[in-house]
């Protein structure tokens, strides 16, 4: 059974007790223990900027791009060998481990582009100049640099390989180094791409540093230039929040937590059409995917009252073909939950949901000897105003059908009991109902998805992540944001106001001259 070093301080660290320990949740069998007793966090904060902070400061977008480039083709090329972590620690099925590692692979190679495209600069421009003066001689000019601070990034246990690049893909592309804590439970693929990248010498001295284990007290050394990003549960987020040093330096903050994503189906439907069709297989697929251990899988799905017997029939046909098992086997559609304590989580949170709602398939009772193993369970309710469906995210194979009367209106009022969510889907063909749902959907949803026959053909799920795309939420889903191209960059940067004579700030003088001094 092997140790998980940490990677900090330009060196590995092999922690010392307490260790924990990582287990394979389809055989229960151990893989691997972690520590991070021993580590002078401190130090490591102390060697990100002493380093990382001047290393990434010299290059230029384009410099930065090329070395994100680098690290998506050393992800890529030990795709293989990250597949079968991925199975062995997480029980993700082949399907599902290449889900978060092209994830990585593919938002890496998203912001090396981003970067090309940025060019040989060290700073951006944010908007037009404005005459402030009588004349344009008295100008002002808005700039976005890079915080001289690190970024501590706390990721989640569900995606370790794609949750960890496309935060560190924007901080690199951006100038700022990063410290990266991956989800424990799951880590081991985390740490095999954080141990290539050490190996690698890729990137500046001090520019990527990994934890394996607990942060210890890593946030009480953080300041006024550094950020803290972080994906998991809003109870953690909640606490993170309120945590007295980042507090009273102001650190930058950005959460992503869990959330009650939904998908909406219209009156207008028609059984076996392309939107139709594209509702089934996207709910089924969401529901499963990663054993539904995704912070976009939907948890309510919202169907006219007068269509739920329908509907039910339907999902409940096409979750009974997902074949549970163990995910090493080519025809196993859907593994095991990533661990024991998400078992347990997940068993306790369907008993709860049961009580208000009628079961139609899966539910809370063990289905295997072994490992953390749980059917796709789908429950219909007859309240769709019951507060446990608005309060209760069971993050597993777990959704809920909620009777709706059928109007966007309504469907959008019961999208929003929720709190806030990273994504809804709204399917129909009505232009009104789509505008309708989606107008009053949008400020309870970082993203609203619209689905009709004239798209069906050529898209993505709604679960799925894009690079180009904001991803984040409202209220119960963290508040925060990432990614959505070069937005992405903002957590990043410092906005400041430049004010002067236009003939030394605007564009075509202060970068000219900037750039020449390099």
């Amino acid at each position: 059974m092997r140790q998980l070093d940490s990677f900090v301080c330009g060196g590995r660290h092999a922690g010392g007790a307490p260790q924990a320990t990582l287990f394979n949740p389809t055989t229960d069998e151990p893989l691997a223990t972690v520590s991070s007793a021993g580590i002078d966090f401190r130090a490591v904060v102390a060697h990100a900027r002493t380093h990382g902070v001047p290393g990434l400061a010299a290059l230029t977008f384009a410099q930065r791009g090329g070395l994100v480039e680098q690290l998506s083709k050393l992800v890529h090329g030990a795709r293989e060998e990250l597949i079968e972590l991925s199975i062995q620690n997480a029980g993700t099925t082949r399907g599902d481990a290449k889900f978060d590692i092209d994830g990585a692979i593919g938002t890496l190679a998203a912001y090396a582009r981003y970067g090309a495209e940025l060019g040989e600069r060290k700073f951006l421009y944010d908007g037009a100049g404005v005459q402030l003066g009588r004349t344009a001689r008295f100008w002002g000019e808005h700039v976005l640099t890079p915080r001289a601070g690190v970024a501590v990034h706390i990721n989640a246990f569900n995606f370790p390989a794609w949750n960890m690049m496309e935060k560190a893909a924007c901080a690199l592309l951006a100038g700022v180094p990063v410290i990266e804590k991956p989800g424990t439970s799951t880590a081991l693929t985390a740490w095999r791409i954080a141990e290539l990248v050490f190996q690698s010498k890729l990137l500046p001295e001090g520019a990527f540093q990994f934890i394996s284990g607990s942060v210890g007290d890593l946030l009480d050394h953080l300041g006024g230039q550094d950020g803290l990003a972080f994906t998991g549960s809003a109870a953690t987020a909640a606490k993170l929040r309120g945590h007295a040093n980042l507090v009273r330096h102001n650190v930058r903050v950005n959460f992503e937590a869990d959330s009650l994503n939904s998908a909406v189906f219209a009156p207008d439907l028609e059984a076996g059409s392309d939107t139709y069709n594209l509702f089934l297989a996207n709910v089924a697929l969401d529901m499963t995917q990663k054993t539904g251990q995704k912070c976009t899988a939907v948890r309510r799905i919202f169907v006219p009252r007068e269509r739920v017997a329908e509907i039910e029939a339907e999902l409940r046909g096409s979750l009974a073909a997902i074949k549970v098992g163990d995910p090493s086997d080519s025809t196993t559609r859907m593994g095991p939950l990533a661990s024991a304590a998400q078992l347990a989580d997940v068993r306790a949170g369907i008993a709860r949901l049961a009580a208000a709602a009628r079961t139609a398939c899966g539910g809370a009772a063990p289905i295997r000897d072994k490992g953390c193993f749980v059917a796709p369970t789908l429950l219909v309710a007859d309240d769709a105003h019951a507060d446990v469906f608005h309060a209760e995210e069971v993050f597993g194979p777990v959704a809920t059908i909620l009777p709706y009367d059928g109007s966007a209106s309504s469907a959008a009022a019961l999208v929003a009991r929720g709190g806030g969510s990273l994504v809804t889907s709204v399917y129909s063909n009505e232009q009104e109902f789509l505008e309708q749902a989606a107008l009053g959907i949008a400020p309870w949803s970082g993203r609203v998805w619209l689905g009709s026959d004239k798209m069906a053909e050529q898209s993505l799920a709604p679960g799925m992540v894009l690079p180009a795309m904001v991803h984040g939420g409202p209220g119960r889903a963290g508040g925060g944001e990432e990614l959505g191209g070069l937005r992405g960059l903002a957590f990043y940067l410092q906005r400041t106001a430049l004010q002067g004579f236009k003939g030394v700030i605007a564009p075509e003088s202060f970068a000219a001259k900037a750039a020449a001094a390099r």
